[in-house]
């Protein structure tokens, strides 16, 4: 017994990392490679993340000496008007650009992974083009497109006998579906890849075998290729709603920091913008950030719950 104990006594941990130790002083060239990217990350990544947990129970303005306030950010954050008119603006735009862009990327990515289709180089191209077009460039040209008098929407529709649109005028009621139109042409080529790659490792054979069964498109598509696709549909909605969440480029550049006419534009991320780095309420901010990223994994963890089932559990 006195033995067996002293095999397993905790005197053994030492030898072994003793051993630990010197195949790390053996491989110290590849710790040298990888490292930057562990100092980097937890100069630009952790110590943020980690510091503005803290600032978020703080009164802070970046200049003079934190304060600590407790839970009064998240407190008056919950009796913020204007953050839940950007966190509705948020959901409505995310929730309204996301049904036609996950349907219509699935849709063209089915079409166009079909051996019927010809020059599927170009179509994937054409379909990407936006994504890599630079936000500010894209907001530029949906700006004229959108312009009151000498926009090409409003010349078409008075071309057509039809009343031009006050995109950013009124009371604002136009502002969400200008941003709508330009999310939607900007991020629909992004998902159709995702999706397109994903139908690619199907195996053909299920197909061929369905059409010898008889099967029409209609069945093929929701029997066969949309069980299949779940866990890139997951995938795909997932990084939706964190896109849905931080939105920010395309309506900050097209009706400023504020939103335009009641706000109607102000997203969440723009109203946190806002709060720290216009007025300095960094603690603020950061309880705000922190809000949001709560919000983004209690509905991440939702759809991973909904749509991460086996097909055996659906």
């Amino acid at each position: 017994m006195s033995q067996l104990a002293t095999v397993d006594s905790p005197a053994l941990g030492a030898p072994r990392k003793r051993s630990l130790w010197r195949e790390m002083r053996r491989n110290w060239v590849a710790y040298a490679y990888i490292s930057p990217f562990f100092i980097l990350f937890a100069i630009f990544g952790a110590f943020p993340i980690l510091y503005s947990a803290v600032l978020s129970f703080q009164q802070w303005n970046g200049i003079s000496a934190a304060q600590w306030i407790g839970l009064e950010n998240y407190i008056r954050l919950f009796e913020d008007r204007l953050f839940w008119l950007a966190m509705w603006n948020t959901v409505f735009i995310g929730v309204l650009a996301h049904i036609p862009i996950l349907g219509g990327a699935m849709l063209l990515a089915f079409i166009i992974n079909s051996s019927a289709v010809r020059f599927k180089h170009f179509y994937r191209s054409a379909y990407f083009l936006p994504v890599v077009t630079s936000p500010v460039a894209v907001s530029l040209v949906f700006s004229t497109l959108y312009g009151v008098r000498f926009g090409l929407i409003n010349w078409i529709l008075d071309a057509v006998g039809l009343s031009p649109i006050d995109w950013w005028g009124g009371s604002g009621e136009w502002i969400k579906p200008a941003i709508i139109i330009l999310f939607i042409w900007r991020w629909l080529g992004w998902n159709m890849i995702i999706y397109l790659a994903g139908l690619q490792g199907i195996n053909p054979e299920l197909y061929e075998v369905a059409a010898i069964d008889g099967a029409n498109l209609r069945q093929i598509f929701f029997r066969i290729t949309l069980p299949l696709m779940r866990p890139i549909i997951l995938f795909t909605l997932v990084l939706s709603t964190v896109g849905a969440m931080t939105l920010f480029d395309e309506p900050y550049l097209l009706v400023g920091v504020t939103g335009g006419a009641n706000n109607a534009g102000l997203t969440i991320a723009m109203y946190l913008y806002d709060r720290g780095f216009k007025f300095a309420h960094f603690g603020y901010a950061s309880a705000m950030a922190y809000v949001v990223s709560a919000i983004i994994v209690v509905v991440s963890v939702l759809n991973i719950r909904f749509f991460g089932r086996s097909n055996t559990e659906a």
